[in-house]
């Protein structure tokens, strides 16, 4: 019986991806543990490997195609002694598991499933359908993204000819008709609309109108001839808006500020560097390895600090997992260095290194950037002064760290000149009081002013 191969859960809250590319071909023999394709998620792209061996008897899903539910059938395999005449297709994917959420869909169309808010965000607006009417009256199938590519370049979907399963139209098709010079005045906004109608709505900034949710940049645009480029949102960029956006608007943000003396800190990194050892178990600590660590050991001494809001109660941590913030091409994105608080600073500074490669290369597992208790986002490398970071849901708290730099201080009645470095606490204040956070700060500060103390 041919064996279906399905679209995998990359991780515990993902319900569809994109299918970036596959390794074999119809036809091809593969065997248990051959890589046989690569799915990109939100934030990385991972390889999916063959858990039976057999022939691919057909590819259901091409590549490039978007928002693939998961569990959705993507491919059919065949035994030993099986013939192409022996697929159907319809057949495999009435048959394929439910995906998250009870939906099961083999184009990986239709409505995500829902997600609890410490999951993901709500979508700030109801989803769009994914089959519309055409003008025949018949239904029309399109992805997410070139829908919305569609209606951006004012294609007609009902005039198109759908390259994917089942007809369906993706994003090649509508790059293949704006290339071929098939785009079209934008429709009116509405169908009951008259023609007049359209220039309220691009003048819409000048009257200081409400503009369109998601599209207020290139109403603006438009509506004074800005020239511009425009990129789709990537999987990672989606999530960023939505999680930053679901922050600021349900987390009631407050924010500490302290001032830290690094010159005692910058004295003991050049001295441990200096006794790096040569070739294997080499390592060279940064700044940001000593913050990691001197954040890890203030959770444990103020464990209140170390928590997060849930409705049914509050959450206290206890070990610190600390998310620390990478910059990518794609977006940013943070990877985390689990139970901190019980590493050294050189096993810090190798496991950082390289999560941050694995991170802007794109090839961070689920488990390696999912999670983490506190968070923490350092722009000292690029000259910040100060900044107020946001909060990452569900965690309580944020971190912000700013550049080193020497300044006038008063010590003992007397001015003088030290390397300080301002960190500001971002904090939910449903979870941590002020009392708290300030407790917080106060211990990380003595633990950077007295690195000694972090070796103990």
């Amino acid at each position: 019986m041919p064996i279906n191969v399905l679209m995998p859960a990359l991780s515990p809250t993902m319900t569809e991806g994109t299918l970036a590319k596959w390794h074999v071909k119809e036809g091809d023999e593969v065997n248990s543990g051959d890589v046989i394709a690569e799915i990109e998620t939100d934030k990385a792209t991972m390889e999916v490997e063959a858990v039976e061996e057999g022939k691919i008897g057909k590819i259901v899903v091409g590549e490039g195609t978007e928002a693939v539910a998961v569990n959705a059938v993507i491919a059919i395999l065949l035994e030993e002694g099986e013939s192409e005449g022996d697929i159907d297709v319809a057949a495999a994917q009435s048959n394929a598991p439910p995906a998250p959420g009870g939906s099961t869909n083999g184009s990986g169309g239709g409505e995500p499933p829902a997600i609890s808010q410490a999951e993901a965000p709500a979508p700030t607006a109801p989803a769009k359908p994914e089959a519309a009417a055409g003008p025949s009256g018949d239904r029309v199938f399109a992805s997410p993204l070139a829908r919305r590519m569609a209606q951006q370049a004012g294609l007609d979907l009902g005039q198109l000819k759908g390259s994917g399963p089942h007809g369906r139209i993706v994003k090649a098709d509508i790059e293949a008709a704006l290339s071929g010079g098939a785009a079209a005045p934008a429709p009116a906004k509405a169908a009951s609309g008259t023609a007049a109608e359209a220039p309220s709505a691009a003048a819409a900034p000048t009257s200081g109108a409400a503009m369109p949710q998601g599209q207020s940049g290139k109403v603006f645009a438009d509506a004074f001839g800005i020239p511009y480029r425009q990129e789709p949102l990537s999987g990672m960029r989606k999530v960023i808006a939505q999680r930053l956006t679901e922050s600021k608007q349900t987390v009631p943000h407050f924010y500490l500020t302290v001032d830290c003396e690094l010159d005692a800190l910058l004295k003991v990194r050049k001295d441990l560097n200096g006794r790096s050892p040569e070739g294997e178990g080499a390592y060279k600590l940064s700044v940001n390895d000593f913050v990691i660590r001197a954040a890890a050991l203030a959770l444990r001494q103020v464990p209140e600090a170390n928590a997060a809001f849930d409705p049914s109660g509050l959450l206290f941590f206890e070990r610190a997992d600390i998310s620390v913030a990478v910059a990518t091409p794609a977006g940013l994105i943070t990877p985390i260095v689990k139970q901190a608080d019980g590493k050294g600073l050189a096993q810090i500074s190798t496991e950082m290194r390289t999560l941050a490669g694995k991170a802007r290369d794109g090839k961070l597992m689920p488990e390696e950037y999912q999670g983490g208790t506190f968070s923490i986002s350092n722009l000292g490398m690029f000259g910040v002064k100060q900044f107020e970071a946001v909060i990452n849901p569900p965690q309580g708290c944020i971190l912000a760290v700013g550049a080193g730099e020497q300044r006038p201080v008063v010590k003992e009645g007397a001015l003088s000149v030290a390397t300080v470095m301002s960190c500001t606490l971002s904090v939910d204040h449903r979870v941590v009081d002020g009392a708290v956070g300030a407790q917080f700060l106060a211990a990380f500060k003595k633990l950077i002013e007295d690195p000694l103390s972090m070796l103990l």
